[in-house]
């Protein structure tokens, strides 16, 4: 019997989350320019955090063909 793919310790961290840290938020507000040192961690926006897929690569035109 195989193992479930949800109980496979393998990279699990490495893989998409959509929840971010707040310590990860508030490195995005710090790059917007949005954070103020005044500000404290609670009440932090949401931000997007959406995984992007890779573009299909066009196929060359049959003359130009490199050697």
């Amino acid at each position: 019997m195989s193992v479930d793919r949800s109980l496979r310790l393998k990279s699990t961290l490495a893989r998409h989350r959509n929840v971010l840290t707040r310590a990860e938020r508030v490195a995005n507000m710090v790059e917007e320019g949005s954070w103020d040192e005044s500000m404290t961690g609670l009440g932090l926006p949401k931000f997007g955090h959406r995984k992007m897929k890779a573009g299909k690569k066009k196929k060359a035109a049959p003359g130009a063909e490199e050697k």
